[in-house]
């Protein structure tokens, strides 16, 4: 074996390649969000009172959790130009990872809301809280502090899932450097660019969720119990 490294080509394109380091980022957050907010809907209609809801809720998670994300993002891409409804692909790759991420964060806040003991319940009821007070007071606080450091990781793992999103031509980071090693023939320096690119934006997420953490979770600073 007489390889060469020559990592001079494909660092030639460090604007493009920074361009889609910030789709990577802009797209894993951006999913981060609104898949949270679908997860704990998704989770309160799992542990809620209706059981029509329950189900339909039930029925997505269990379909998104065993299909692949590649086919999900080909469903959404795909499926909505076939329909006539025409979505740019950093469009339909967030939509696509907002449904998958749901999922998984609805299972995980749900096993933060079943943690709850129900002597809390039964003393908010007594108090004469009604449910939505109570979910925002009783239940939802303790219970994703409870599931946060689960929550994190789930989140930093959609981020490197995101690579998958450059099957349709989203210019995040793995397709542009699909672009840079085409151009220059130099795939394994261009990838190990990439692998790096990839390890610092885990832990600027990580960061990012340790601050918020801090922030929306106080007793833990104050106790030092670490995310």
């Amino acid at each position: 074996m007489n390889y060469s490294f020559d990592f001079s080509a494909p660092l030639a394109y460090w604007p493009d390649l920074l361009a889609g380091a910030w789709t990577t980022l802009t797209l894993s957050l951006a999913s981060t969000f609104f898949g949270f907010l679908l997860g704990v809907f998704c989770a309160l209609a799992n542990t809620g009172r209706s059981k029509w809801l329950a189900r339909v809720a039930g029925a997505y998670i269990e379909i998104i959790r065993n299909t692949p994300l590649l086919v999900q993002v080909f469903i959404v891409y795909f499926g909505l130009s076939s329909m006539g409804f025409q979505v740019g692909a950093f469009t339909a790759a967030t939509v696509a990872l907002v449904v998958n991420v749901g999922a998984y964060t609805s299972e995980i806040v749900r096993a933060g809301i079943e943690s709850i003991p129900k002597s809390q319940l039964e003393a908010a009821d007594c108090l004469g809280l009604t449910r939505w007070q109570m979910l925002r007071h009783v239940v939802l606080p303790p219970a994703i502090e409870r599931v946060f450091p689960a929550l994190t990781s789930q989140y930093v793992l959609l981020m490197l899932a995101s690579s998958i999103c450059s099957q349709i031509s989203a210019e995040e980071l793995t397709a542009v450097a699909n672009r840079v090693q085409s151009d220059t023939f130099r795939s394994v320096e261009t990838y190990l660019i990439v692998a790096v690119a990839y390890l610092a934006m885990s832990l600027v997420m990580r960061a990012v969720f340790w601050l918020v953490g801090l922030i929306a979770f106080p007793r833990r600073r104050r106790l030092g119990t670490p995310l």
